[in-house]
């Protein structure tokens, strides 16, 4: 990263969603996990896009066959309790919300939050995420594991923060709910590549 590339991150003070929000597009992401502290991640690996793909197509079929009025929408911003600005892999919101092109969406209209680990990812998407989406009171939090192989771990939202309720391993075939749908899946078929059929 050049010198003059570098510049837009100087910033008197603490950083907060406003200023996130006026950073030009780079390809990376922008988040405030820790109160005014930014954190910069670079663009994904072909694996976690692959996979973050194939789920959010999965999602979107099954969505459409609960005939739910959902969106699932890839690398949004989510506004969580203390100024603090995170962006998730997927995130299922309101239809209405989706259509109204906001630049953020508010926990109450995410039902649902994907986050795939990645080696740079691990303790956010482990603990820190998970701690911040519960206290936003974000229904259900999937966690997607490629390493050693893909693992979907599914929580849902309790009085005493997300409790895991399944774990679908690479191999087998299992259900994951979000509301009032279903998603049927083998985590080992999200990181398949397409091949050409001829």
């Amino acid at each position: 990263m050049s010198v003059a590339s570098l510049e837009k991150f100087v910033h008197p003070g603490p950083w907060t969603i406003a200023d996130v929000e006026a950073l030009p597009e780079t390809g990376s992401r922008f988040e405030i996990l820790a109160p005014g502290v930014l954190t910069v991640s670079p663009a994904p690996a072909p694996l976690h896009q692959r996979a973050s793909r194939s789920l959010a197509n999965m999602l979107e079929a099954a969505a459409q066959a609960a005939g739910v009025d959902l969106d699932i929408l890839e690398v949004v911003n989510v506004e969580l309790l203390g100024d603090r600005l995170a962006m998730p892999d997927i995130a299922l919101v309101d239809g209405e919300a989706a259509d109204a092109n906001t630049v953020r969406f508010q926990p109450s209209q995410v039902h649902l939050i994907v986050e795939i680990v990645s080696p740079g990812s691990r303790a956010t998407d482990r603990a820190i995420k998970p701690d911040l989406y519960a206290e936003a009171g974000i229904p259900t939090y999937w966690l997607l594991e490629l390493e050693p192989r893909p693992q979907l771990l599914v929580f849902k939202l309790g009085p005493d923060g997300y409790q895991q309720v399944a774990v679908i391993n690479a191999g087998e075939t299992g259900d994951a709910a979000v509301g009032d749908f279903v998603v049927r899946l083998d985590p080992a078929e999200l990181i398949v590549r397409p091949r050409p059929t001829r």
